[in-house]
């Protein structure tokens, strides 16, 4: 039989990793074999500056986690994972794939977005929506757009109005 400190400490893991499930937005999962500890480290780096924590913990007491929370991803769960929380949506998401795309070694696997069970292709159409300030940018140019094109048309209607 275990220890009761023991099993006391993996209970607060427990609490921990569902806490981080239930508080983030967008939660994934993914295997980094292969990556190099500077390379982890620079993964680190990038979640951190962009509202995001790395984690690395067992998968049972993830599972016990996930089992508390009603989430199924038992069967995804296999072998070594790490997990990104985040409390923006995209963020995790998106800062994982790009790195994925120079480190081959690191694959997404899964994640849960605003409290539903994400599938791969779900998570690699999110990572594929452009970033808040691009999307605010596109806005703008097109906004800028019609405020041009109506000036234009009341300036010619203004022209033809004095002649």
């Amino acid at each position: 039989m275990a220890n009761q400190k023991i099993l006391d400490q993996k209970g607060l893991v427990v609490e921990e990793i569902a806490s981080h499930i239930k508080n983030s937005a967008t939660t994934v999962w993914f295997d980094n074999n292969g990556l190099s500890v500077a390379e982890q480290t620079d993964l680190r780096r990038k979640l951190r500056e962009n509202g995001c924590e790395l984690k690395v913990y067992k998968n049972t007491l993830t599972k016990r986690a996930l089992d508390s929370l009603q989430i199924k991803l038992n069967e995804e769960l296999e072998g070594p994972k790490v997990v990104a929380f985040g409390k923006d949506t995209i963020a995790p998401i998106k800062t994982v794939s790009e790195f994925a795309k120079k480190h081959p070694a690191l694959e997404l696997k899964m994640g849960i977005v605003d409290g539903e069970v994400a599938d791969i292709e779900l998570l690699k159409k999110l990572a594929a929506v452009p970033s808040r300030e691009t999307l605010l940018t596109m806005l703008a140019s097109g906004l800028m757009g019609t405020v041009r094109d109506l000036s234009i048309a009341l300036n010619l209607y203004s022209d033809q109005k004095e002649n």
